[in-house]
């Protein structure tokens, strides 16, 4: 693992790289590719599996340790970052900063979680306001107030789910959200197929909840009965549940009503009572994102019983808070959650879990601390460029599409051109003055913590939205596309190797953070994003021939990735990857274009016996590189909108003909198809 002070000149050679005025080339007096010849299986011809042949040796000598489910570039950066944050926090517990100010406050924090006998003295004690006001639940009338009081302290998606959201139809306004929830499992297959594996994880569940109900003094029979319990009103909810595939359309979730037509569409709950609780008027606009879930849960509170819906409370609330408990409360939350369900042995250290900790309660006020040591503030200008390169060569690529209309290409310019882009980190920092932390009480630290994030949460509805707002802290490695705000987001913590390297060549540097922004921008013109006009509207704005052609360009890609298996018996799901996969083949598409621009004005250069051309797709492979667990890998395929890393390399670059011309590939060879059958969108 790369030391401390590695991670700071990583960071320090980003913020260098660029304040260069060529931002995404970097120097061309670059000598090395930027590629770790020790990644590739060279018995694998590129032709026949390009993943493998550049991965396949970073994948032999990088075998899933205990700790993880997972490993990958992702994983590897993001240690890096936390070695940097881990040098930040124990600097800040140790200073004992003036009180009040946000170095205190992450010291604090990250005293507390490392504060394990602290911990395992209070034992279940922090929670037990909590498990009296579900034991206090008299009546099915009174449980919409106890879901307010519950979910402004953590315990989240109690049968629905209630938030802020930007209005689909005006997204310079927050409106409310009720959408469905209350599933412990990742997904409502979990309670719903029959298969063996699936009713293996739902007994071992089953086993969990009875096993961390009895930690709360239950005997093991009446824990046994309540976790049957759980299972059951779980299982109501899940066959209520609208599959993740048929939500991708933004127009099936948009369901705009008044307080009145939510009362009488679930008249069961005590939606008075709700608003009141988390402080939202009923004046507001609300959506109902699943308006057949919200019905058909009235209708089952209308007959359910009291009792048992006290036991699923009292399971959520104890769910919800057991990584912050003691120790036994920890080990059986991670026994199940990422034992059985991800296939991990071990828990990470401490120090790990702690620094997580830290940066999703107070990321702001870690991140500064964070882009102050890494990150300086004239570096977000010269990012700004490496985006502007790209969004460059997006607008003339759109100028060349044969399948588009005059009209609808003006109004995808339009939308292009309206991007916000947000580098490195936030131009204002969240103000954590109201949030006290105490040095002693980690679990209590967790709900000041999760009332905070929930006050601020429901004070924005029904107010403008906030377009400076960041959903990410600067430490992530992520980027990311938001269709309501027309906004790209690239955090300070993913521009680093392998995304991007200053002293690796451009085709690299243009194959891993080049395809990367390319792909964030192509999210606005996927499946979704599309949907959604310059200004964060759900409006239509293709002409309804485009649309078509659209349509049966993605359904091309569905096709292509719901033929493939990253496991036997594990298929893809093509409808549920299809944004994803749009967002790879249209952001490398665009990037190569990028590159070929440079290119043409540079030397070509073959640098350890690669091209050009050949070492922007080594870029791209090596950003995926990626080991993971089986059980991972299942969970995954039913539950994310990202495709097999192994697919996102192979399955892309057999659309692309640049990608055959460059390593010489000739169909019938695995990394091509027929012209006729190739995939193309951007």
């Amino acid at each position: 693992m790369p030391s401390f002070s590695r991670s700071i000149r990583l960071a320090g050679a980003v913020a260098a790289f660029l304040l260069a005025a060529n931002a995404i080339v970097g120097a061309q007096t670059a000598v090395r590719s930027g590629i770790d010849p020790q990644n590739f299986d060279r018995t694998c011809k590129p032709c026949d599996d390009f993943y493998q042949f550049a991965v396949g040796g970073w994948i032999k000598n990088h075998p899933v340790p205990a700790t993880k489910s997972a490993v990958g570039s992702f994983q590897d950066l993001a240690e890096r970052n936390d070695e940097v944050l881990r040098g930040i926090l124990e600097t800040a517990a140790a200073s004992h900063a003036a009180a009040g100010s946000d170095e205190r406050r992450i010291g604090d924090y990250y005293a507390s979680c490392m504060d394990t006998a602290a911990i395992d003295a209070a034992g279940a004690k922090p929670i037990s306001p909590l498990l009296a006001d579900v034991a206090g639940l008299k009546d099915v009338r009174s449980l919409a107030r106890l879901q307010a009081l519950l979910g402004s302290r953590g315990v989240g998606g109690t049968f629905f789910q209630f938030g802020p959201r930007a209005d689909a139809h005006d997204a310079r306004t927050t409106i409310a959200q009720i959408s469905q929830g209350g599933l412990t499992l990742p997904d409502r297959d979990y309670y719903l197929k029959d298969d063996e594996k699936t009713k293996a994880i739902r007994a071992a569940y089953v086993t969990n909840v009875g096993q961390t109900l009895a930690l709360l003094g239950e005997s093991p029979d009446a824990a046994a009965k309540d976790a049957q319990t759980v299972l059951a009103v779980e299982t109501v909810l899940a066959k209520n549940a609208i599959a993740r595939v048929d939500q991708r359309d933004p127009a099936s979730t948009d369901h705009r009503m008044t307080f009145a037509q939510v009362q009488a569409l679930a008249p069961n709950v005590d939606w008075a009572s709700l608003f009141a609780g988390y402080g939202v008027p009923e004046s507001v606009g609300i959506n109902v994102a699943q308006p057949s879930y919200l019905k058909a849960l009235s209708d089952f509170l209308g007959t359910a019983n009291v009792d048992d819906l006290k036991t699923y409370l009292r399971w959520r609330v104890v769910h919800d808070f057991a990584p912050v408990l003691a120790k036994t409360f920890e080990e059986a939350n991670f026994a199940f959650f990422s034992k059985t369900l991800n296939g991990t042995p071990e828990q990470a250290p401490r120090w790990k879990r702690c620094v997580a900790a830290v940066n999703g309660n107070l990321g702001d006020a870690l991140g500064k601390l964070y882009v102050a040591r890494t990150f300086p503030p004239e570096a977000k200008a010269s990012a700004l460029a490496m985006v502007q390169n790209i969004k460059q060569t997006f607008r003339d690529d759109l100028a060349t599409l044969d399948w588009m209309s005059p009209e609808t290409r003006r109004r995808a310019v339009a939308k292009l051109d309206a991007f916000v882009v947000k580098i490195g980190y936030p131009d204002k920092w969240r103000d954590y003055s109201s949030l006290k932390i105490s040095r002693d009480a980690y679990a209590s630290n967790q709900l000041a913590s999760n009332q905070y994030r929930s006050a601020d949460a429901m004070s924005r509805i029904g107010k403008p939205v906030d377009r400076v707002r960041w959903g990410m802290t600067p430490p992530t490695v992520n980027a990311s596309y938001n269709p309501s705000a027309n906004d790209i987001t690239f955090p300070a913590g993913i521009l680093q190797p392998p995304f991007y390297d200053k002293d690796a060549d451009p085709a690299v540097n243009y194959g891993g953070i080049g395809a990367v922004i390319g792909h964030e921008a192509t999210h606005g013109f996927d499946d979704q994003g599309r949907k959604f006009d310059p200004y964060g509207n759900l409006v239509d704005w293709w002409a309804a021939e485009d649309s078509t052609k659209f349509n049966a360009r993605a359904d091309c890609i569905v096709k292509q990735y719901d033929a493939l298996s990253p496991l036997p018996g594990v298929p893809e799901n093509g409808k549920l990857v299809q944004g994803e996969a749009i967002a790879d083949l249209g952001g490398l598409t665009i990037a190569y274009k990028a590159f070929e621009k440079w290119q043409a004005q540079h030397p070509r250069r073959t640098i350890d016996g690669f091209t050009p051309e050949q070492r922007f797709f080594i870029g791209w492979a090596q950003v995926w590189s990626s080991n993971m667990r089986p059980e991972q890998v299942a969970l995954r395929a039913k539950t994310d909108v990202h495709a097999y890393a192994k697919f996102r390399v192979n399955a892309t670059f057999a659309d692309m003909p640049e990608f055959a011309a460059a390593w010489g590939c000739k169909t019938p060879e695995l990394m091509t198809r027929p012209v006729a059958e190739r995939c193309q969108i951007w």
